[in-house]
């Protein structure tokens, strides 16, 4: 009883602290449309690297979702290529009648609107254009690639999830904050 008592008591601090980092997080000041999607110079530039290179990327969600959330994708350069095709999911796709899931010659290590990703996986040489062949056929097979759902997903997070789990030699162990990873 006594530890339900401080539970009630300590609650609204809790909720005040929560309300207050998410107005913080979604200030008028932070504006998705001009925030920052420049190369975060993480990626081997692929002008100059000729070996295969395979990262999986996180960065914090957008907004008040960041304080709990990151969003991933996966960046692929085959060996000699002079580019990067990145796998992605992104939800407003689907507000505009578009598939969630794209697959395009892009920049690799971009920000995510302001946030600046970090590499939660990465594969070099040797062996690694098979594994980029392995995920490319996993993501033809995608099986959400037109519905996207915050919670519990399919989201970005879930095409992560699933890819791993098709392409064990990945070897990709996604964090606690990949919601969605779970789905289905």
């Amino acid at each position: 009883m006594p530890a339900q008592r401080l539970l009630l008591k300590l609650l609204p601090v809790f909720v005040l602290i929560v309300t207050g980092l998410a107005l913080t997080t979604c200030s008028p000041a932070k504006d998705w449309r001009t925030a920052s999607r420049e190369s975060a110079g993480i990626a081997p530039n692929p002008a100059v690297t000729r070996e295969a290179v395979l990262q999986v990327y996180g960065a914090k969600a957008w907004g008040w979702r960041g304080l709990f959330a990151i969003h991933t994708w996966i960046a692929a350069k085959r060996t000699g290529e002079t580019s990067y095709r990145v796998y992605d999911v992104v939800g407003w796709r689907e507000n505009r009648n578009q598939p969630v899931l794209r697959i395009a010659r892009d920049i690799p290590d971009r920000y995510w609107f302001g946030e600046k990703p970090r590499v939660l996986k990465e594969h070099r040489g040797a062996g690694v254009d098979e594994l980029i062949e392995a995920i490319d056929k996993a993501a033809e097979a995608y099986p959400w690639k037109t519905t996207y759902r915050v919670f519990p997903g399919p989201n970005s997070n879930t095409f992560t999830a699933w890819i791993a789990r098709q392409v064990p030699g990945l070897e990709l162990n996604l964090p606690f904050s990949a919601i969605g990873s779970g789905y289905p």
